[in-house]
């Protein structure tokens, strides 16, 4: 069974009288273990996809299935549960709390999880050691290069140890070579059986991915299974 599904998913925006359509019919599948790139220009519609199979946005029409069930027949109590349990999510910003340290960071989500407290101490560090940060447990993000503080929020993402997780522009406010570190770490995850679901609108970065969806004017453009060889080969050290 698929992890999620879109069928025909369409997204308009309303602001008074003036309506802007953004999806225009969308249609794909996501199987577990799978590593997903989503690649458009600026107003192609990825970010809104990405709030919607998120459940940070609703959409107009269409539908879209998540572990089998279509979106709108969750509970808002479900839907809350689904954010914290089974969906992580990196954002270009990093959105660390700045006077937190990095354990109180990656321990955040776990505050609203059924996880009993006596664990989140060590589901903390394994979450922080898969990153490579063990060494930086008590540092605020103020004393973090942008590349630290992108393993944080991915090893944030990581703690409740999601059915998916969210990769947003995960490079975009990071140089050449902290950026090939981030992705490195998210293709050994994804190595490992995690499935990831990556946008951006840097080549570079999607072909980490093993699948390329391109979107052009909220229609998928083509969807794309990489072979082996383009892939980027894994040469992260810690």
């Amino acid at each position: 069974m698929p992890l999620l599904e879109v069928k025909n998913l369409k997204k308009t925006y309303q602001d008074g009288e003036t309506l802007t359509p953004v999806l225009h019919g969308i249609n794909f599948k996501v199987e577990p273990g799978e590593f997903v790139a989503v690649m458009g220009p600026s107003g192609s519609g990825k970010s809104t996809l990405l709030q919607i199979l998120g459940f940070l946005d609703s959409y107009t029409s269409g539908e879209y299935i998540f572990e089998g069930r279509e979106m709108g027949k969750y509970s808002d109590e479900e839907v809350a549960k689904i954010r914290n349990k089974k969906l992580g999510f990196i954002f270009q910003a990093f959105n660390l709390l700045s006077r937190t340290s990095v354990l109180e960071n990656v321990k955040l989500p776990l505050l609203y999880s059924d996880v009993k407290e006596s664990e989140w101490d060590a589901r903390a560090r394994e979450a922080i050691e898969a990153v490579g940060l063990s060494h930086r447990l008590d540092f605020e993000p103020a004393k973090l290069s942008g590349g630290e503080k992108q393993r944080v929020a991915i090893a944030r993402a990581l703690v409740n140890k999601p059915s998916i997780i969210f990769a947003d522009e995960p490079t975009g406010n990071l140089d050449s070579k902290s950026g090939k570190i981030v992705m490195e770490i998210i293709q050994k995850l994804n190595d490992q059986g995690q499935t990831i679901m990556l946008i951006t609108h840097e080549t570079g970065t999607a072909e980490h991915a093993r699948r390329i969806i391109r979107i052009k004017d909220g229609l998928i453009e083509s969807d794309t299974k990489l072979a082996t060889g383009r892939r980027v080969s894994e040469n992260y050290t810690k």
